[in-house]
């Protein structure tokens, strides 16, 4: 009997993704597994919402390509699992691209009901494009995901949203209150902590003249921000810095403006910054604010909401906070009151969205509570599950950062509304019944009048401000999990969420995210936290639009297909480290594919024997060997990191099975010389080795493995489980040790005959090659594949010549007592 393969096709061609796709999508409209959930383990992912504001570049491609990776392990292992996608649609971004985009200004055009609804149908309609071209690409990825539509601008998401105002502020964790507060003069709104970001830029430390009020004597006093010497309320010094000994409770007079300070000691105070006097004023930075509170200061805020010098900054009035610096270092240098000005760099907080340097100003904003809360998180955060453990740290040392209060509400349009009416009579702050979505702004109050002190409805003034996003987001493991919209499955996904996130969100996404569902729920919000690092150009750069280094995914996946790009996504790196676009890897997946399909091709030849009464000792040790490959495969999968499987399963695949196995056992598996036992034995192996390799290989290279897998064994690789043992054998290990040195005499014979100009398939004459003792049950195999003579030894002799480790050449005929034939 003829055996001829399956397979027809000689290569692996990637327009065969496109018919999977096709295939995929019939196989999961006909499904019926709606309530499969009931019967299975829950895993539900709260996939990272991406924000639609744009296409993603291959570093964002890659990291929803993981997710899908890990999905589909856990569906191997028999679980239930929910990977929903939807998109991250509130917030300030998408406002910014359609002010460029239409010449618009967003707050001239919100400034009546008729302009918002005009401005926010714009925001939606940008949204909906950029959403599309998202899906597009996780699609062909063959990302498993569930695309739900109602993304956190749909009325269910910000319905959501409200309910956990409405919930925490009646609970007493929501507070209004007037605060200084960091403040985007762009976006025109407050900031929270976690969005600020500190850029290194180059300024000018300027040292200024002070006057020692009733005296003649002048105090030098450095600093970078000049232009708030009109709000300067103290100098303060080091307490152990001698220079300044005596000068506490006195008073100076600032430059220019004549304002007297009073000087005050101070441990926090660097002595080696400038000439160790800081200017306390309101505000310059933390450090101001902190001092103001601590020694009971006045603030005078000179700087408006429009990043522009108030009345009360007298020559400077009407200026922007640049110019203004520019205006009095001009006036000090006139009037001989700048000493110096050094050149220096120094960080600068600026906005996390359009990067402008940020004010502090005094502003009345709704606060969630945080800092009582700050040991109850770290408790918390202690025992999570975090995936590397390093990144556990980083979560824990911004919990220690935190001065203030969350505030939450933010002077945007494109976000989901506070639910907040106020009655302008009796100043009380009224929040509905939850339930439905809300919108004060341009809706009738839900009461005929004031319930606290009885005015008429034309007394309740709704509120117009938007939440900050993260507000939104941070809830987003309770939409995928059903919080209150399905009880039964809440209670059984919950306890098995996997959060899988970028190391840059850590601070905003992971900790608002564990923070409110804490308060929430009194329970942690995830079981595992699988974080990663940054995608980078490959120079190693953040790929940005304003560098021109921003790539494109699509192509890529056009030119080698979506498995050869997954392949680059799962190999680049080990999770947790930064991970750099490298199309030779790219090039290594499409490659790898190609083997694969080789590999099927060649086994589609033979018969699936499933049972064998006896297996050669080679094909027992390679077994073995394949069986260390797949351990550590599942290893990394259980580690939730897809480098180690990706790595260990190539190296398997293709250097193992490929290389050696396939070699060894062709003329076996093919020839009707060999008695149908030990064709059968090579059988079994080839194909229990290759089935198991496409099982475990399948979640990162979901298309190839597919569909050999349907050609060789009928049935969908992502319809099986975990591959069971391919060996069972109390000596796994040193039958594993054997196939290792099979593949080192294999590789050294291999350069010995390509040394003497040999051809592989040529003999070795007047040699044998002597092997160690442990190898001898596998010298038939050996014999014949090489074409030479084999022995054994159980320690070399002088005369032989060495050609790889343990390996030798012993001259024919051979004398030694310590050689056997």
């Amino acid at each position: 009997m003829k055996l001829e393969p399956k397979i027809s096709e000689t290569r692996w061609d990637v327009n065969k993704e496109l018919e999977l796709l096709d295939l995929w999508r019939k196989e999961a409209a006909s499904s019926t597994g709606a309530a499969e959930w009931r019967e299975k383990e829950v895993l539900v992912i709260d996939t990272p919402p991406p924000y639609a504001s744009g296409k993603w570049h291959v570093g964002g491609a890659a990291h929803y390509a993981q997710i899908d990776m890990i999905a589909r392990y856990f569906r191997l292992k028999g679980y239930y699992v929910l990977v929903p996608f939807y998109a991250d649609r509130n917030g300030l971004p998408v406002e910014v691209q359609v002010e460029k985009t239409y010449n618009i200004n967003a707050k001239e055009m919100a400034a009546t009901p008729e302009g918002r609804r005009k401005f926010l149908e714009l925001c939606r309609e940008f949204l909906d494009k950029a959403e599309k071209d998202l899906v597009n690409v996780w699609t062909r990825l063959g990302c498993s995901f569930d695309y739900w539509r109602d993304g956190t601008d749909s009325p269910k998401y910000r319905a959501m949203t409200q309910r956990t105002f409405i919930d925490l502020f009646k609970r007493g964790m929501i507070y209004e209150a007037e605060r200084p507060v960091r403040w985007c003069p762009r976006c025109g709104t407050t900031l929270a902590e976690a969005e600020i970001e500190y850029e290194e830029r180059e300024d000018f430390i300027y040292f200024i003249k002070y006057r020692l009020a009733d005296s003649d004597q002048d105090l030098v006093v450095a600093t970078t921000r000049p232009e708030l010497l009109p709000a300067c309320a103290a100098l303060a010094y080091n307490p152990q810095d001698n220079r300044y000994k005596g000068l506490a409770g006195k008073r100076a007079v600032a430059p220019i403006f004549g304002n007297e300070v009073s000087i005050v000691e101070h441990p926090s105070v660097d002595m080696n910054f400038g000439t160790g006097l800081e200017m306390v004023c309101s505000y310059g930075d933390e450090d101001d604010v902190r001092l103001f509170r601590e020694l009971n200061l006045k603030p005078k805020v000179i700087i408006d909401q429009d990043g522009r010098m108030t009345e009360e900054a007298g020559f400077l009035a009407g200026l922007k906070v640049e110019e203004a610096r520019r205006k009095v270092v001009e006036e000090l240098e006139n009037r001989g009151l700048l000493v110096k000005k050094v050149r220096v760099k120094h960080t600068v907080p600026v906005c996390w969205r359009c990067k402008t340097p940020l004010q502090i100003i005094n502003r009345t904003e709704l606060f969630l509570r945080q800092l009582d809360l700050r040991e109850q998180m770290k408790e918390l955060v202690s025992k999570l599950d975090v995936r590397p453990e390093f990144h556990r740290r980083k979560l824990l040392e911004w919990l220690d950062s935190i001065a203030m209060d969350w505030p939450i509400s933010r002077d945007r349009y494109y976000g989901t509304e506070i639910p907040l009416w106020r009655c302008t009579k009796c100043g009380s702050l009224l929040v509905p019944e939850p339930g439905r979505y809300y919108r004060p702004w341009e809706e009738e109050p839900p009461w005929d009048r004031c319930p606290a002190c009885g005015a008429p409805k034309e007394y309740l003034k709704g509120e117009t401000r938007v939440f900050d996003t993260w507000f939104d987001s941070s809830i987003s493991m309770l939409y995928v999990t059903k919080w209150l919209e399905d009880p039964e499955f809440f209670k059984k996904a919950s306890p098995n969420v996997l959060r899988p996130q970028g190391e840059d969100i850590i601070r905003t996404w992971l900790y608002y995210s564990l923070l409110r569902v804490y308060q929430l729920t009194g329970k942690p919000a995830f079981r595992w936290i699988r974080i990663t690092g940054m995608g980078l150009d490959p120079k190693g750069r953040p790929m940005h639009k304003s560098l021109g280094n921003v790539i494109d995914p699509d192509p890529i996946i056009n030119k080698y297909g979506a498995d050869a790009f997954r392949f680059w996504a799962a190999s680049s790196a080990k999770l947790g480290y930064d991970y750099r676009y490298d199309e030779k890897k790219v090039i290594t997946g499409r490659n790898f594919a190609t083997k694969l399909w080789n590999l099927a091709r060649f086994i589609s030849a033979f018969p699936e024997s499933q049972e064998v009464s006896s297996l050669r000792p080679i094909d027992r040790a390679f077994l073995a060997l394949a069986q260390q490959y797949l351990d550590a495969a599942v290893k990394g999968y259980e580690d939730l990191d897809v480098y180690e499987p990706a790595v260990q399963l190539y190296e398997l695949s293709w250097n193992v099975f490929a290389a050696h196995y396939v070699e060894l056992v062709k003329d076996r598996a093919y020839s009707e010389g060999y008695p149908y036992e030990d064709r059968a034995s090579a059988w079994y192996t080839l194909h229990r080795i290759f089935r198991a390799a496409l099982v475990l290989l399948s979640p990162i290279m979901p298309f190839v493995t597919d569909y050999v897998y349907r050609q060789l064994y009928g049935r969908s690789v992502h319809a099986e489980r975990l591959p069971e043992k391919l060996i069972e054998a109390p000596n796994l290990n040193e039958l594993a040790e054997d196939a290792r040195q099979i593949m080192n005499v294999n590789s050294s014979v291999w350069a010995y005959k390509k040394a003497s100009g040999l051809r592989l398939t040529d003999p070795i004459k007047d040699y044998a090659v002597a092997v160690p003792a442990r190898l001898s049950p596998y010298l038939d195999d050996l014999k014949l594949f090489h074409k030479a003579k084999f022995v054994t030894y159980e320690r070399p002799l002088p005369d032989w010549t060495n050609i790889g480790p343990g390996i030798y050449l012993a001259p024919l005929p051979s004398t030694g007592a310590d050689l056997s034939i």
